[in-house]
């Protein structure tokens, strides 16, 4: 099969589809890999590293979506709507629910488009989310220690606090992969730490992690609004696979925190949990409204660009073999995992959260494909 891995193109997004390392491994097996020129030098992954590897470097992004599966890391942005093609697959991170746009588009093109964040596992997990939620748990509380600097119209708390002085107040909404990795953090620094999560079992696994250093309590509305309310720090990490994030913060709440508070929605690439929460980019990450500094970077491992590719690398790379050696229809039947990672094909919605959470029509992908 010929694979295309294009030079991604959201503002500051250094990831690639592909190491070097993973193109050894498919052009052995017998595949035409083409690369885009420049696509990971900005990483350490030049064109000769590629072309060592066995693939051919294109000049163009047409080169490269002209292949029949095409592998990268984010959705294509609108300056590549016109390159994807119907029969064509598109293996990325693609966030349908809060980008209508996208998602009409990729209809109307009849491309089959197969998400990294809903594919799962034989335990039900999410192995190609996993590990770019640990980077961005991780990243999201060094970010909003950097956002309550004073420059940055923070309030000017030192999240570890000093002698005398108490640590600040971090309130980690959610208790899944994202907030796991942020309260491993707020902890190591000293934070003063509390998760708000709707899993009792999942907030006594994290406590029992972090004996006496995590305050955990069950959501609810009058709850998370207490927390909220006093957080210096408030880190979004909430999702529902396909499904817009919940709304969880509302404007009223957020203006009865301390101004200069900060917020630092991790889930704002499915629309995020506060109604004040908008994309933002790595060129122009913060913004201010009702008094509290948002972070809501859409694409934020790719400031750990190069760790964040060789992680995406190790978890795709097994369904990039399979969809490349048995073709589409073949790999995700004989995979009910790569399956729920089908959600577009032929034309029709083919992934039920999605279709619901856009009032659109779900078609099962075995009848899509007939």
């Amino acid at each position: 099969m010929r694979i295309g891995i294009p030079r991604e193109i959201k503002d500051q997004e250094y990831r690639v589809g592909m190491t070097p390392q993973g193109v050894t491994l498919l052009c052995r097996e017998g595949h035409e890999v083409w690369i885009e020129t420049n696509a990971g030098l900005r990483i350490g992954f030049p064109d000769s590293a590629y072309r060592d590897a066995g693939a051919y470097i294109g000049d163009s992004p047409a080169q490269i979506y002209a292949c029949e599966l095409v592998v990268k890391v984010k959705e294509p942005q609108p300056a590549e709507f016109e390159l994807v093609r119907a029969g064509q697959v598109l293996f990325c991170y693609l966030h349908f629910a809060p980008n209508r746009k996208l998602l009409d588009r990729m209809l109307q093109a009849r491309t089959s488009c197969v998400a990294y964040e809903t594919v799962t596992d034989a335990g039900g997990g999410f192995p190609l989310l996993a590990p770019m939620s640990q980077i961005a748990g991780r990243l999201s509380v060094q970010v909003g220690a950097w956002a309550l600097l004073m420059a940055n119209g923070g309030s000017g708390v030192l999240l570890p606090g000093i002698s005398g002085v108490a640590p600040g107040k971090v309130v980690i909404i959610g208790a899944g992969m994202v907030g796991s990795n942020a309260a491993h953090i707020a902890v190591a620094l000293g934070a003063d730490v509390t998760i708000v999560a709707a899993s009792a079992t999942r907030l006594a696994e994290l406590q029992q992690a972090y004996p006496g250093k995590i305050k955990g309590r069950l959501s609810d509305p009058s709850i998370l609004a207490e927390h909220v309310a006093g957080a210096d720090l408030v880190v979004g990490a909430v999702s529902i696979a396909g499904k817009m994030a919940p709304k969880l913060i509302s404007r009223e709440l957020l203006r009865k925190m301390r101004p200069g508070s900060v917020l630092v929605d991790v889930s704002i690439d499915q629309g995020g949990i506060a109604e004040t929460s908008r994309p933002t980019t790595h060129s122009n990450p913060l913004y201010v409204d009702e008094g509290v500094v948002h972070y809501c970077v859409a694409n934020m491992p790719s400031a750990v660009a190069r760790s964040a590719t060789l992680a995406l690398t190790r978890a795709t790379l097994p369904y990039v073999r399979a969809l490349a050696k048995f073709g589409l229809k073949a790999a995700v039947s004989a995979d009910p995992g790569l399956k729920n990672g089908l959600q577009t094909h032929a034309g029709h919605v083919t992934y039920q959260n999605l279709a619901e959470d856009r009032g659109m029509p779900f078609v099962d992908p075995a009848r899509a494909f007939s």
